[in-house]
């Protein structure tokens, strides 16, 4: 019998064999992609399928598939032991998941297929999407541009508390300089995936901290009803001075640092915000490599009026709220305010 998405804990592995374009733009985490069939040669049956006829596609297709599964039958599978027990995924739990679990059964191990394939599974992430977000109690941590909230997040997480990363779960800093150097982000089905595995994990009981994100990070977008949940929900709000700010902005932003001309492109984006002028004084700071200086003028200038205005929009001050002063934004003293934090909730 096939396999319910409900399911996916009982197996030693899931097991997608769609090709490797379709496993890169989204697939359950933890998933290994053992494709029977590449991305061309998904192509090239597609096209036969649609061009002459569904027999001549089956008949290469098989012959395709039966290779790539002799390779990971030589490769991946040579040391399983027979109590060995996969989950094997294609896009509708069709031919070529159905492929690969006969193999494995006539082998004797006991390969189950997913009931539905993929698209069942992510039927299941949205509708989870929509209920998880409302079973948990928030802590939502707050504050201006460079005040340490990614990096508190990161000391409550070593701490055992339940920390949900957006950010890092986005692959951006969520900002206008929030692109990480070297990474895109992933996708859209991609980043609701590891939201929906990281809730999915969580303790209803314990409280989940994650940080006062917009709607949308980057490209990517917070699903709505995890969004309007921490819009619900009660406020860290961090205290931290100025020059603190600046010192941590120049310590984690060192990769735009070394590029002004990346700096004054990204900067060029605010004309119309913030005026040509304007504009055009930071972009003279930053062909300067005045860094201190451009940070502090930059959180002063754009970045604190427009976080408080959306702080006033979306996490309004609540008699709920806590308050910490922090100074100190080392990796040491992250770990001293998250004591304090979670020793006051």
């Amino acid at each position: 019998m096939p396999a319910t998405v409900d399911e996916l804990a009982a197996f030693d592995e899931i097991i997608d064999v769609r090709s490797p374009g379709e496993f890169a733009e989204d697939h359950i985490p933890g998933a290994i992609n053992l494709p029977v069939l590449s991305n061309a040669e998904r192509v090239r049956v597609g096209t036969l399928y649609k061009q002459v006829s569904s027999f001549e596609a089956k008949k290469i297709g098989a012959a395709l598939v039966a290779r790539n599964i002799a390779l990971h039958l030589d490769t991946w599978f040579a040391d399983k032991p027979k109590s060995y027990r996969p989950l094997v995924v294609c896009w509708r739990g069709g031919s070529r998941s159905g492929s690969l679990t006969h193999i494995l059964q006539k082998i004797g191990f006991a390969a189950t297929q997913l009931d539905g394939g993929y698209k069942a599974y992510r039927r299941h992430v949205v509708a989870e999407l929509a209920r998880l977000p409302a079973l948990f109690a928030y802590r939502v941590v707050s504050g201006p541009t460079g005040s340490g909230k990614s990096r508190l997040l990161l000391a409550l997480a070593s701490e055992g508390a339940q920390v949900l990363d957006l950010e890092v779960l986005a692959a951006h800093r969520g900002s206008l300089l929030g692109a990480l150097p070297g990474q895109a982000q992933p996708s859209q089905k991609s980043f609701e995936s590891a939201i929906w595995s990281a809730l999915n994990g969580f303790d209803p009981a314990l409280p989940v901290f994650v940080e006062s994100e917009s709607k949308k990070i980057g490209a990517l977008r917070v699903p709505a009803a995890l969004i309007a949940s921490m819009h619900a929900s009660p406020c860290l709000r961090l205290d931290v001075p100025l020059a603190a700010r600046v010192q941590l902005l120049t310590e984690d932003y060192a990769h735009f640092l070394l590029d002004p001309e990346t700096i004054n492109r990204q900067l060029g984006f605010l004309t119309a915000l913030r005026g040509s002028e304007t504009v055009a004084a930071w972009q003279a700071l930053a062909t300067r490599q005045a860094w201190p200086e451009l940070v502090a003028v930059l959180l002063e200038q754009h970045y604190d009026p427009a976080y408080l205005n959306s702080l006033s929009r979306n996490y309004a001050p609540s008699a709920s709220d806590l308050s910490f002063h922090a100074e100190d934004l080392s990796a040491s003293g992250m770990l001293r305010l998250a004591h304090t934090i979670l020793a006051a909730i």
